[in-house]
């Protein structure tokens, strides 16, 4: 019989909260505590999901012993936070961005590898059922060559964001999967961005990548009115359109008729495409992401992205 993982979570505001939650529901794992500054809600959730509360996580790290633990804070304390339970032999997923420097995301690396612990950056959307699927796809050559990915990543300005503009807490995930479906990073980033609500930060972007004459572009704001989170995949030969939240799949065959035509001359023609519905076992990313992260500990299953690769995604942001 396989030991329970002892699990905490610092941090139950929008993210952190979900991971308690499903923690908590897991039958490998027994979440023990969470950390909050916020003491109204540390309370609330540790009565919720029946574990201790700590205000500071120094005392959770002196007073309990835990095999894992998320961390979902803003991301100016990611280095600090992380840094303490990894030199403590701490396994830790901690939300995207790594970092807010190479500098620090490096640290971070290294201090996961001196310590022979796990470090999972928590880019949820690696984990989306139809994200894997499209994944398979683009492998078996069902797209054949890849010309364009597209993503649109829009909606209302979040409340909870006090220290990210749109492009490191929004675009970075498309950025990620851009460079996991193409199999590389840009060889180059254009970007426009700018600030419609004023706060300081930017709040919409759009963002051309060229990855060796491959495109990837994305369109991400905070000031649509509808949250739209969808991507399309253009190869020679079919197309597809992904739906992020539905986690629906529809996959367009291209069919192309090539003839001459009556002055002789060589001509493309189009015909109706054949139109398919992808069938796709619907789960809840974060779910897939902390069985990920728990089947890694107990039977070193690879996780399904590398701190190498989010170290990758940061470096686009940070270009842009």
């Amino acid at each position: 019989m396989v030991a329970l993982l002892k699990a905490a979570v610092v941090g139950v505001g929008n993210m952190g909260r979900h991971h308690a939650r499903i923690y908590s529901e897991l039958p490998d794992v027994e979440l023990v505590a969470i950390c909050d500054l916020n003491k109204e809600r540390g309370n609330e959730y540790s009565k919720k999901f029946n574990c201790n509360y700590y205000e500071d996580y120094h005392d959770l790290l002196n007073n309990k012993q835990i095999d894992l633990v998320s961390i979902a804070v803003p991301t100016v304390h990611h280095k600090k936070i992380a840094l303490d339970f990894l030199n403590k032999g701490i396994h830790v997923l901690v939300e995207k961005p790594i970092c807010n420097t190479i500098a620090d995301a490096r640290e971070l690396i290294a201090a996961a590898k001196k310590n022979n612990v796990l470090l999972l950056v928590g880019h949820v959307e690696r984990y989306n059922p139809a994200v894997i699927k499209l994944k398979e796809m683009i492998e078996e050559g069902i797209f054949g060559d890849l010309i364009s990915i597209n993503a649109k990543r829009v909606g209302g300005y979040p409340s909870q964001i006090r220290d990210s503009d749109v492009i490191i807490d929004v675009a970075i995930h498309d950025i990620d999967l851009f460079n996991f479906l193409y199999g590389s990073t840009p060889d180059a980033v254009f970007s426009n961005k700018g600030i419609a609500f004023g706060g300081g930060k930017a709040d919409y972007v759009d963002i051309l990548m060229n990855y060796g004459g491959k495109t990837g572009f994305i369109q991400c704001n905070w000031i649509t009115p509808v949250k739209i989170r969808t991507l399309t995949i253009t190869g020679t030969k079919a197309y597809a359109e992904l739906n992020y939240i539905t986690q629906e799949l529809k996959l367009f065959e291209t069919q192309v008729i090539k003839a001459v035509d009556d002055f002789g001359d060589f001509i493309i023609k189009f015909g109706n495409p054949n139109v398919m519905n992808i069938t796709v076992e619907k789960e809840e990313p974060l779910k897939l992401e902390l069985l990920n992260f728990i089947s890694a500990i107990q039977k070193g299953e690879r996780l399904k992205i590398s701190p190498e690769e989010a170290l990758k995604a940061l470096e686009v942001v940070l270009k842009i």
